[in-house]
Formats: C-alpha cells, structure tokens, sequence
C-alpha cells in the first residue's frame, strides 16, 4: 500500500469532463495551513513538465527560508499595484502613457481561452499569452512602437512582480520581442537648407525654426525654451524642459533624459536671430494690453506656449512658401544631425549636441551617413599597412 502523500510532493490527475490534465502540490502557508496549489495542460506529460518546475521553484524557496509566493494576485491587480507604486513616480506623461497602455491594451484583451488577461492569475500567465496579445495587436494595425511598449509594460510590472514574491519568472520576458526596422528619415540637403533659412527670415515663426534646424533641437524642447535659458553673450541655450500637451493641456515637463539636459553652442547667425526676435517680441509685448508675461522664447501675440500643432502647420506652410516641398518639424532635427555629420563633426559630438540617451542611438539613426567615413578609412588604413591607395587596389 503506499504510503500517505507528504506536504510539496506532487499529484497528477485527469479531470473526466474535459479529459484536462492537473498536477498539485498542498504546502504550508505562512499561516501554517495548508493550501493546494495547482498546474493544469492538455497532455500528461506537460502537466508533468509544470508540475515538476513547481516543485523546483517550492524547494528552492525552502531551501532559502522565503515563504511561499502569492498566487492569487491576478495581472489586473499587479498592474494597478504596479503603476501606483512605481510608475506614478516616474514623469507625468510616462505614467499617463502607460496608464493608457494597461487600461485600453492590456487588461481587457481577451485571450484564446475566453477570458480576460487582466483577470488572469499572474502565477498562470505565460509568454504564450504575451505573444498572443501582441500578435492580436499587430492584426488590429497597431505600429510596432506600440506593441513594443505594450510588451514593455508587461515585462517591467512582472520583473517587479518578481521583487514582490507574487511569481518566481518573468514570463513576459521570455515572449517574443517586437522588431522594429529604422527607417531613414527624410534630411535637407545643403541647397534646400541654405534656401529655407533665407525663407525664413520673413516667415512667421522663422526664428522658431532657425533655432531648431541650426541646433537639432526637439520641437518640445524649443517651445518650452525660456529666456532664462539663453546666453545671447555666450552664444549657449541650455536645454532643461520642454513643452508638452498633457491631458490636453499645454505643460512643461521636464526633458527625456539626463543626457537631453544638456548646453548646446549656438553659431552667430543664429544668435543674431534670436537677438532680432527677442526685440520683436518686446515691442508685441509694449503694445499688447492682453500681453502673459511667462518668460518664453517663442510665444503667440499676447505672450502664451506656442501650440505644437500649430507650429507644424506653419512649417509646412513656410516650406511650401520656400518651394522645398513639406516638412515636418522632426525633420528638421534630422536635418541638422545629418548636415553635421555630413560635414565631418564626429559622431559623439553630434551625439551629445542631440541629447541622445546613447552613442548607439545616434550610430543606429544615421549610420548611413558615416559609410563614406567608414570607406574612407578603410583606405587610410591600406595606405599605412599596404602603402596602397584606393585607386591601386
């Protein structure tokens, strides 16, 4: 006769009204009770499978005196655990972004089971039904930016799940990345640069747009520029905040990153610029009874943010006055790393002017850029070791 099952060893069994496999264990809580935790698939064997990485993750936890992990907590619950906890302490627009993410994506998703990810147990989830989700969004014709953060959210809230002893892994993590291909952005050439800096010199905004293709500035970054933050002696902007529409509302934040808080040198022309519309918007501000004194760069008639929106519209509009075709406002950030670049100023250089969070970033978006460079040295490289020259070779 066998002998009576003792606490953490393990049972399998089939359930006759689905012909489901199960596989338990019955351990002793904190409380000292005993509580049945449970496993189920379609097979025997990967019923098996679960069962035995059960008892593992059991013994490992005995074996170092932690108490038995919490398997009630289900994916809805942890998420909003998680984004009151951590998220809410990180930038406003991240905490809102995310917030959108888990709320519209995430929780009410319904898996192939039937039921809703968010009301599934956090212990129960698998990567399975993390590529299930981004699989579905793909099909609905989410970008794969999106997915990605979709994907992101669930991996950072199930790593801190981990810290919390609600699940030994993080399933999420093991679910298949979304790729994303860099597509390379539209630049100005030389030309069409020379010929809309000349343009704006008369356009509304112009000196708006000066500023951002002569320092590769963000457009938010350039709205949310104050006065304050520029040296007309020095010939410095330092870039702190920038200006973004949170909840609707127009609002400064601050920047990305510690690398996009950074001091930028600004070229004569451009200082002379800004120096010209500093007095122009002293003289609106002379004259205007409506006039809100906030202390920005670029402002409306009466001295309010500048609306994103708007300034891309007029963008477009003083690019088609230029005959260059439309252009967004991000390209001409991308301008003006490539027209760098172009030039000959070294990548870390152009890196940092930028604020990107990485080198790798900056390599990653306009590496094409260097492939000449790259030639180039290739050749020197043969001159030296060879004495050839790219012409011999």
């Amino acid at each position: 006769m066998a002998g009576r099952r003792m606490n953490g060893e393990g049972s399998i069994y089939q359930r006759q009204s689905d012909s489901r496999w199960f596989g338990s264990i019955v351990e002793a809580g904190e409380d000292g009770k005993l509580k049945r935790k449970t496993v189920s698939a379609k097979t025997k064997d990967a019923a098996r499978i679960k069962l035995k990485r059960l008892m593992e993750d059991q013994e490992r936890l005995q074996a170092e005196g932690l108490p038995p992990m919490d398997t009630t907590v289900t994916v809805s619950q942890l998420l909003d655990r998680w984004h009151k906890v951590i998220v809410a302490t990180r930038r406003e627009t991240t905490a809102i972004n995310y917030k959108y993410i888990i709320d519209s994506h995430i929780v009410p998703f319904v898996l192939p089971s039937g039921r809703t990810l968010g009301s599934k147990k956090v212990a129960k989830l698998t990567f399975d039904d993390v590529d299930a989700l981004v699989d579905a969004k793909s099909d609905a014709g989410l970008s794969p930016s999106t997915r990605r953060l979709i994907r992101s959210v669930l991996v950072q809230a199930i790593n801190q799940a981990v810290k919390w002893r609600i699940v030994v892994r993080n399933e999420a993590a093991m679910s298949t990345p979304v790729p994303i291909k860099r597509t390379e952005g539209r630049s100005l050439t030389p030309e069409q640069a020379k010929h809309l800096m000349e343009t704006l010199k008369a356009c509304p905004m112009g000196s708006l747009f000066t500023v951002m293709l002569t320092t590769g500035m963000r457009r938010g970054e350039a709205l949310g520029l104050r006065w304050e933050d520029v040296d007309l002696k020095k010939g410095a902007i330092s870039v702190r905040q920038q200006l973004q529409r949170v909840n609707g509302q127009l609002k400064a934040t601050e920047v990305m990153t510690e690398r996009s808080r950074r001091s930028i040198n600004v070229a004569t022309p451009t200082v002379v610029a800004l120096k010209e519309h500093k007095a122009a918007q002293t003289k609106e501000r002379l004259a205007s009874v409506a006039w809100r004194d906030t202390g920005y760069v670029f402002t409306t008639g009466v001295g309010t943010p500048l609306d994103p929106r708007n300034v891309a519209k007029q963008l477009e509009s003083n690019c088609l006055k230029a005959k260059i075709g439309k252009w967004h406002p991000h390209e001409l950030r991308h301008s003006a790393a490539s027209l760098m670049l172009a030039a000959g100023t070294p990548l870390q250089v152009v890196s940092a002017v930028l604020g990107h969070a990485s080198i790798r970033i900056t390599s990653d978006v306009y590496g094409h850029i260097l492939d000449p460079q790259y030639q180039e040295a290739a050749d020197t490289m043969a001159g030296l070791l060879y004495g050839q020259t790219a012409d011999s070779l």
